[in-house]
């Protein structure tokens, strides 16, 4: 048994805070935290579409805009990317940052006018039509990036990518051609926030990006799993045989 003294000098690191004001109420919070995520740990809504915890934040959409400062001194920031800080004074609903929110969303529905949560969003915010010129009124991109950065951050194969300047800007595969590196796991699809990516399953087949995948029915209760070449990924990444993925969750 180890001593007190060598005891004393295993203790799990302690957690540094600051304590900072949002919408006037003291809150602390973890010196690691954006605003954003102390503002969701402690009830306050700030709406996001490009957000994932998962994911370093980057700030796409600019929806999670807040004020920070003291007036006459303030200014907008985003909270997914602004860290906490001493005695921060926040505001999360002024009407500065709902005026900054609804001009946001006059933009995104200029960009995406068919999607369904930038439409919903921007009911919330009062905002129902927008003065910005529509280029494609069936558009459901934003181009947060989420499906990019989760297919080369999270799943690690890069099967799809930014392509082209803006206005042309689009998430494609490489040359626009069946992803050879994709895995069809369907990860970019989740991700969307505007159900702009899609797959299709019909008699154990999943069709995503150019290219078919076969579905691995589990062992036991015959319910589809996931594309094969999903599973042998993830058992090549884990050190695990492939066959350990043969079962399902539920199975287990």
């Amino acid at each position: 048994m180890p001593s007190r003294k060598i005891a004393d000098q295993v203790k799990a690191p302690t957690i540094e805070e600051v304590g900072l004001y949002i919408n006037g109420d003291f809150i602390r919070a973890d010196t690691s935290w954006t605003l954003l995520q102390t503002a969701r740990a402690n009830g306050v809504d700030i709406p996001t579409l490009c957000y994932h915890p998962d994911l370093p934040s980057e700030g796409h959409c600019r929806l999670c805009l807040v004020e920070v400062g003291e007036p006459p001194r303030t200014r907008l920031v985003n909270s997914c990317t602004f860290p906490v800080a001493a005695e921060l004074q926040v505001q999360t609903h002024s009407e500065r940052v709902l005026k900054a929110r609804r001009l946001v969303l006059e933009l995104l529905l200029a960009r995406a006018p068919k999607a369904e949560e930038v439409r919903r969003l921007a009911a919330d915010h009062g905002v129902y039509e927008t003065r910005f010129h529509i280029e494609d009124p069936e558009e459901l991109c934003i181009l947060c990036g989420l499906c990019v950065r989760t297919c080369r951050e999270i799943v690690g194969v890069s099967a799809i990518s930014m392509a082209f300047r803006t206005p042309e800007k689009q998430v494609a595969t490489p040359f626009k051609e069946a992803a050879e590196a994709c895995i069809g796991c369907g990860s970019c699809a989740f991700v969307c926030p505007t159900g702009v990516i899609t797959y299709t399953e019909q008699n154990g087949i999943r069709s995503i990006w150019g290219r078919d995948f076969e579905l691995v029915a589990c062992e036991t209760c015959g319910s589809y799993i996931a594309p094969r070449a999903s599973l042998e990924y993830w058992a090549k990444q884990t050190g695990d045989p492939v066959e350990r993925y043969f079962i399902c969750r539920n199975c287990r």
